[in-house]
C-alpha cells in the first residue's frame, strides 16, 4: 500500500533571529521542494505548516513557516520531517516516488525469478538500485533502459533484464 503522505525534507536547524529554518532537501531537486505552499509535520497529515517563503542555499533550504517569527519557536521545529501529500503532485509519466519502490520485488522480465527486493535508491549521475536477497546479500544495478525494464509500485515489482553475473558476486549483508 502506498503512503498518502510523503517525506519531503527534515528541519535541521534555525537560521538567524527570526524564526527561520534550514531544511535537508530529500526531494529530486529545490525546484520540487519550492513549489509547496506548505507541509505536513506528521506521516499521517494532522499537522499543516504554511511555508510563507522558501529559498535555496547550497543543497538545503531555507524556510519561513507562518507563525514561526523566533528562534525559541523555530527551534521547537528543529529535528521534524516535513510531509507533503501525493495528491498535491501529479507525477510525468514513467515517474516514480522512491518510498514507493523501496520494499517492491526485483523480477526477472523473461524468467520471472525474484531476485530479491529493493532496499535502496541511490540518486547520482543514475540511480543505482540496491536489491537484498533472500540470502541476505546485497545486489547493485544501474537504473537504465538495458537493465531496468519496468516499474510497478501498484503490483509491488520491479523488472530486470540482467546480464549474467549481475545477481551472483553480492556483497555480504546482515540476514534479518
Amino acid at each position: 500500500m502506498m503512503k498518502e503522505f510523503l517525506e519531503a525534507g527534515k528541519l535541521v536547524t534555525t537560521h538567524g533571529v527570526r524564526g527561520e529554518l534550514k531544511a535537508e532537501v530529500w526531494c529530486d531537486d529545490f525546484e520540487f521542494f519550492s513549489e509547496f505552499e506548505g507541509f505536513y509535520l506528521d506521516p499521517q497529515g494532522k499537522t499543516w505548516v504554511e511555508a510563507e517563503r522558501i529559498r535555496p542555499q547550497g543543497r538545503m533550504a531555507l524556510i519561513t513557516l507562518e507563525g514561526v517569527d523566533t528562534m525559541d519557536k523555530a527551534r521547537a521545529l528543529v529535528g521534524k520531517t516535513l510531509y507533503f501529500s501525493r495528491d498535491e503532485v501529479e507525477l510525468e509519466e514513467g515517474c516514480h516516488y522512491i518510498a514507493d519502490i523501496i520494499g517492491c520485488q526485483v523480477v526477472d522480465a523473461d524468467t520471472g525469478k525474484v531476485y530479491g527486493k529493493v532496499t535502496d535508491i541511490y540518486q547520482g549521475a543514475q540511480d543505482i538500485y540496491t536489491v537484498k536477497g533472500e540470502d541476505g546479500k546485497a545486489y547493485y544495478f544501474p537504473g537504465v533502459p538495458q537493465f531496468l525494464k519496468e516499474i510497478n509500485p501498484q503490483e509491488g515489482k520491479v523488472l530486470v533484464t540482467p546480464i549474467p553475473g549481475m545477481f551472483e558476486d553480492a556483497v555480504n549483508g546482515d540476514k534479518e
